[in-house]
């Protein structure tokens, strides 16, 4: 059996089944494809793509489908997909449109699931680097004050400190015009410097170092990571793929944030577009589905984006969709 051959078989197997959800047989091969050989020949190649583990018969007389080991061989050196210039200038309008950063991850985590028709997955930015455009100061009772920092990129971090009960209202005022005044317009790198000989010049109020650290942590974003979801729905549209009881696990998992962001910063480390298939997650709960990610933003330090469905999706459609929004996020975030 040619190697050509092989990987045209194997193809439109793979193609054949995520298109009709039916095992593929070597007459529909011979009579839709542009093989040129008789459906012996072709059932002589198919058995040696079983005998290799790519392919499997789910019951006797049926047709083939695909394995996890198929789908991975299909990806690594078959699945490539232009996208579609059309659907490049709406992505590129849909996002560019965004008000700010919130609206441009919802914006982007929607067209992600409605172009691909499965999970989509968005991880927030890390933008660590944008400047404060204001900090607010607000008392909230006698010894407790909350510390309100805003981001030039519209992020919003807040946190709580201790006041002394006794300090006076005149004093606080003061300290939050100060430290607005101090922090706008600055960089963390900056901000960390200005911050620090402040507080320095007030050692008889430890308070006032307090809200510098708080400022100064609020201003690189903290460290909590979120990622959003839309299109948890399409997991019902999977049908015999994903019983009930798969469907609830994926939602469990995909609740579990912690586990997903380690999973997805495992695939930055794997290429522009990364893809996990069945046991490759890692994870029993995601066993029968894969994961098709990619990086934007920051390269030295990507954020992720992925789409996560059955393991029978359009993975050249999938992967191309991906890839598509993933450049066009970069661009709009680091405009």
């Amino acid at each position: 059996m040619s190697e050509d051959r092989r990987q045209a078989i194997l193809r439109a197997i793979v193609e054949g089944y995520v298109a009709t959800h039916e095992p593929v047989g070597s007459k529909a091969l011979a009579q839709n494809s542009s093989l040129g050989v008789s459906p012996a020949t072709i059932r002589n190649d198919m058995a040696a793509l079983e005998e290799d583990g790519l392919i499997a018969q789910p019951h006797t007389s049926a047709g083939r489908i695909p394995t996890d080991k198929g789908y991975r061989y299909f990806v690594d050196l078959l699945a490539a997909a232009a996208f579609q210039d059309s659907h490049r200038r709406a992505i590129s309008t849909f996002l560019s449109d965004a008000v700010d950063l919130n609206d441009v991850v919802e914006r982007s985590v929607r067209l992600l699931s409605q172009l691909t028709r499965q999970v989509a997955v968005v991880q927030y930015p890390s933008l660590r680097e944008s400047p404060v455009r204001r900090v607010e100061l607000v008392r909230m009772a006698p010894e407790r004050a909350l510390a309100v920092v805003v981001s030039a990129d519209a992020r919003v971090e807040q946190a709580s400190l201790v006041v002394p009960r006794d300090l006076a209202d005149e004093d606080f005022e003061r300290v939050a015009r100060e430290v607005n005044e101090i922090a706008a317009g600055l960089t963390p790198a900056p901000l960390d410097r200005e911050l620090a000989e402040w507080a320095g010049r007030h050692p008889s109020s430890p308070w006032i170092a307090e809200l510098a650290s708080v400022v100064s942590s609020a201003a690189r974003g903290g460290t909590v990571e979120r990622v959003v979801f839309a299109g948890t729905g399409n997991l019902t549209r999977a049908g015999s793929d994903l019983g009930a009881d798969a469907v609830t696990s994926v939602l469990d998992a995909l609740e579990e944030q912690v586990v997903l962001l380690r999973l997805l910063h495992e695939m930055a480390a794997e290429g522009p577009v990364a893809v996990r298939i069945g046991s490759e997650t890692g994870y029993g709960a995601l066993a029968g589905t894969s994961i098709v990610a990619a990086g934007y933003g920051n390269l030295e330090s990507p954020s992720l984006l992925g789409a996560l469905g059955p393991t029978r999706m359009d993975y050249p459609g999938t992967m191309a969709a991906v890839r598509a929004v993933a450049r066009y996020l970069s661009k709009v975030v680091e405009a």
